[in-house]
Parts: C-alpha cells; structure tokens; sequence
C-alpha cells in the first residue's frame, strides 16, 4: 500500500540538510525496495530546497512511522512538519482498467 510522506524542512535549519545528505543518501539506497519515488522539495524557482517528498510501498502506518525513526534527515529534526497519507493509486493504473471501473462505477450511482 502506497503511503505519501510530504516533509518541509525547519526555516532554522540551516546547513543540516547538506550534513546530512550522505547518510540519507544511503539510508534511501538501503531502502529503495520500500521507496516507489521520491525526492527534494524546491521553490517554484528550483533555486532551493525547501523539504522532501516520499511515496512508501508499507503495508500499514506503523510501518512507515518505524521507516521515519530511522530515517536520518527526520532522525536530525530537520523537518518543521510531517504530513503522512495512505494512498490509492489510480495512475498510472493499478490494476489495468480501473479508471474505466471507477468511470462506470461513478456513472451508474448519478
């Protein structure tokens, strides 16, 4: 099950995303079988980052919290705040024709 974790870094964070990069570099690699995609958050301009977004294949909450006490820019604090949300995907589909269900579905309840 897919779950979004949308991360925005501390404004008084300062350099503690660059010392931590490596590790989390690392830790993500470890990972990346748990990891369906992800990556940093920027300013419309791309000329900072500004956060960290993640989609997590877990099975359940639990498991995503225990994946975030080890993951290393959430271990240094980096992240003034933590959204976290289960997720069903629908595209690219997931199965092979359910946007064509969810049509039919939608159309025959109206």
């Amino acid at each position: 099950m897919p779950f979004v974790v949308y991360c925005l870094d501390r404004p008084d964070a300062g350099d503690l995303r660059q010392r931590t990069r490596a590790d989390h570099l690392d830790y993500m690699i470890a990972h990346g079988d748990q990891v369906a995609f992800g990556g940093p958050l920027q300013t419309d301009d791309g000329s900072r980052v500004i956060g960290s977004l993640m989609v997590l294949s877990h099975e359940t909450r639990a498991a995503i919290d225990r994946f975030l006490d080890a993951e290393p820019y959430a271990r240094a604090g980096l992240f003034a705040e933590v959204r976290i949300a289960r997720l069903r995907q629908m595209v690219p589909e997931n199965p092979p024709g359910l946007l064509i269900r969810e049509l039919e579905r939608e159309r025959g309840a109206g």
